[in-house]
């Protein structure tokens, strides 16, 4: 089983849809990749040799940042949103939808489940 970037890449795959399991690779930077490392498209993982990893890993760290050194730049950019208090820090604080969705019907996802307000009737 090949591991690249901390990840192991499923077995029996081409290898254009298993390097999308890295965090920060999509399809067209998994492409980009192959082409670099010069590997045919129709390559599986379990057909990977030792050079052709090493050669993947080498375009990986020259050229992009993934997983790891990816997701704490991500972070650090949301936690510097909320440090200064913008709109979109504000947003992200308080668990709603930063983009600009409505929040009247749905954002299910970023409310979490709905919390039920009891009626009150007034005792006369």
């Amino acid at each position: 089983m090949a591991r690249i970037a901390g990840v192991d890449l499923p077995r029996n795959k081409r290898v254009v849809i298993a390097l999308q399991y890295i965090y920060g690779v999509g399809p067209t930077r998994a492409k980009t990749i192959c082409e670099f490392a010069k590997l045919p498209e129709s390559l599986r993982t379990d057909e990977l040799t030792d050079a052709h990893i090493a050669k993947i890993r080498e375009c990986m760290e020259a050229n992009f940042k993934v997983e790891g050194d990816l997701r704490r730049e991500v972070g650090l950019s949301i936690k510097r949103l909320m440090d200064m208090g913008s709109y979109r820090g504000l947003r992200h604080r308080k668990g709603l939808p930063v983009r600009g969705q409505s929040t009247r019907q749905n954002a299910r996802t970023r409310k979490g489940p709905r919390k039920t307000v009891a009626n009150k009737k007034k005792a006369v």
